[in-house]
Parts: structure tokens; C-alpha cells; sequence
């Protein structure tokens, strides 16, 4: 039996690559000078990709975004990891290039955490109406999370409250980055007002607030394995 890939195993290979690792799927960014060149650089990656259904695409004026995984497993699989090296291998023989990031803009994915006395009782309101649909296999969310089933909006799962917490906020933010945006998106927010709360759980995240104590956590791939 295969063993499952490990997140710094995946980092290695998808690093070099110009791609990176964002709550289990591989995100890069092609920069384009225009709306068409982006939908004939898309044409490339699909060609290379097929139908296999592990590739997503957005269209911008100035950047195509790549998206890799194996959905049935909610992350990455090895064929994955050969289908982003030919994607980079394609693009760039016609002079498109896989970055992790493109003009100051870094791939990222945002996530809504709902504490809940009753998860049982409440996520079945949420998933009804977000629309959203069962994780498979969430590789850095507690059982029971929902997506957007086109990515298109934030992540939501549920966390498990021991009693009421009504003196804080019952629901917060995760942004997820990659690594070598996490502590620089910290130092940020602390420079803008925010406060840190704790840095126990870094890298796989930082817990911060505003100055009214609504919270936010930045999170990475890392110390998850």
C-alpha cells in the first residue's frame, strides 16, 4: 500500500516548481499581459491536463490561476504532483511561467471556523445555506467541514466549544498562505492595531485580534504532519 504523501513532501517538489501548497490543493499564478493571452495560456495547462478533473482554472487580465488536486481525496496524490510539473513544463515552452504569486498578489485561501455547542445541530443550517458540499478527506480541517464546491468562497468548519463563550466571538477567520508569507501577513496586521494572542500552534498557525478582539488566524501547511 502507498504511503500518503507527507505536506513537506509535496512542498519539496511543488516549491521548486513555482507552485505551492494551500490546505491541500496546489495553487500557482501564471502572470499574462491580457484577458486572451490568460485563456490561451488556460488552453496549454488544460491540453496538458485533460479530463481527468484535478485542474481548475481562473481567468484575470493579468494572471491565469492554477488549482491542482484529487478531489475524492481532498489533497494531493502523486499523479498530481507529475500533472503540475508537466503543466510548468508546457506553460513554459510557450513562455508562460508558474509563480507563487504574481504584482505582490500571494495564492491564498480563506477559511470561517464556527465554535458550536451542537455542531450536529447547526452545520446542517450552514451547509443549506452556503450551498456548500461535504469535504471529502479535509487534510487541515476537523472532520465535517463544507466547501464551495467551485472554491469560489472561504472554507467553513466547526469547532467544538466545552461551554458557552459569550463574552468572545463564536466565529472566526483562518487565512491560509504559504509559509514564507505567514510571518510578514503577522508582522502586518500586528503593525496595523492587531494584537497576538498566541504563536503556540506556529507555523501551522498564529491566533491574532483587532483591537476590538474579533479573531483571526494566519495559518500554513506547516507542523501539520
Amino acid at each position: 500500500m502507498t504511503e500518503p504523501l507527507t505536506r513537506h513532501g509535496i512542498s519539496d517538489v511543488l516549491d521548486p516548481l513555482g507552485w505551492r501548497l494551500i490546505l491541500g490543493v496546489a495553487v500557482t499564478h501564471v502572470r499574462v499581459p491580457s484577458l486572451s493571452a490568460a485563456v490561451d495560456a488556460a488552453a496549454a495547462a488544460v491540453s496538458t491536463a485533460g479530463v481527468d478533473g484535478h485542474l481548475t482554472v481562473d481567468l484575470h487580465a493579468d494572471r491565469l490561476v492554477l488549482r491542482v488536486h484529487t478531489p475524492a481525496a481532498g489533497t494531493l496524490i502523486e499523479a498530481d504532483l507529475d500533472l503540475a510539473a508537466r503543466i510548468t513544463d508546457a506553460l513554459a515552452g510557450h513562455g508562460w511561467h508558474t509563480e507563487p504569486g504574481v504584482g505582490g498578489v500571494a495564492p491564498q485561501s480563506f477559511e470561517i471556523a464556527v465554535d458550536a455547542m451542537d455542531i450536529a445541530l447547526i452545520r446542517p443550517f450552514w451547509q443549506a445555506v452556503t450551498g456548500y458540499v461535504d469535504e471529502p478527506a479535509p487534510p487541515d480541517l476537523p472532520a465535517g467541514g463544507l466547501l464551495d464546491p467551485l472554491r469560489r468562497g472561504p472554507a467553513i468548519w466547526f469547532q467544538q466549544m466545552d461551554e458557552p463563550r459569550p463574552q468572545r466571538n463564536r466565529i472566526h477567520l483562518d487565512v491560509d498562505v504559504p509559509p514564507e508569507h505567514a510571518r510578514p501577513r503577522v508582522e502586518a496586521a500586528l503593525a496595523a492595531g492587531g494584537t497576538l494572542l498566541s504563536d503556540s500552534a506556529a507555523p501551522a498557525f498564529w491566533v491574532l485580534a483587532d483591537a476590538e478582539g474579533n479573531e483571526v488566524c494566519v495559518c500554513t501547511w506547516q507542523g501539520r504532519d
